[in-house]
């Protein structure tokens, strides 16, 4: 894992016009642009939502390098959940998306420690999201062309 990456957790008010820039620029090439999904990625969730934003320095500047959010319970499920997952292009296979998602996970349950997580995986992505303790929780669905299937995270007891 690239040991450059420094971790900013904000609630969306908090959010520099720059950090929400990079997030929502990042969101866009990687959900609309390189999956080829027309959907409206700005769901009038990010407001509710804790924004987790990776940077990393990339030739002399400050650029975002992995993304999520983490919406608490009744936003979009009953459980809280982590969504928006993604790890920029030059930022693959380095384990930052490990990382990213261990720090999800950790201040999830930090912060909803009573609830589990909910997340909608892209299907390939299913064993990727075991390693963190989520498990199927539903049928495989149609999202956007994608192959999905729900997965539940239980609560830390």
């Amino acid at each position: 894992m690239p040991s450059e990456i420094a971790w900013q957790w904000s609630l969306f008010a908090d959010l520099t016009p720059h950090a929400l820039y990079a997030a929502l620029r990042a969101r866009s090439e990687v959900f609309v642009v390189e999956q080829n999904c027309v959907f409206l990625d700005m769901d009038d969730a990010d407001p509710e939502a804790w924004h987790l934003l990776g940077w990393a320095e990339r030739g002399g500047t400050q650029v975002l390098a992995a993304y999520l959010r983490l919406l608490p319970p009744g936003c979009r499920f009953t459980e809280a959940s982590i969504g928006r997952v993604l790890t920029t292009a030059v930022f693959r296979r380095t384990g930052a998306g490990r990382a990213l998602m261990r720090e999800g996970v950790r201040q999830s349950t930090a912060v909803h420690p009573e609830h589990g997580i909910r997340i909608g995986a892209q299907r390939y992505l299913e064993n990727f999201y075991a390693d963190f303790g989520f498990r199927p929780a539903s049928d495989p669905y149609l999202e956007d062309g994608i192959e999905h299937i729900e997965m539940l995270r239980a609560a830390a007891s």
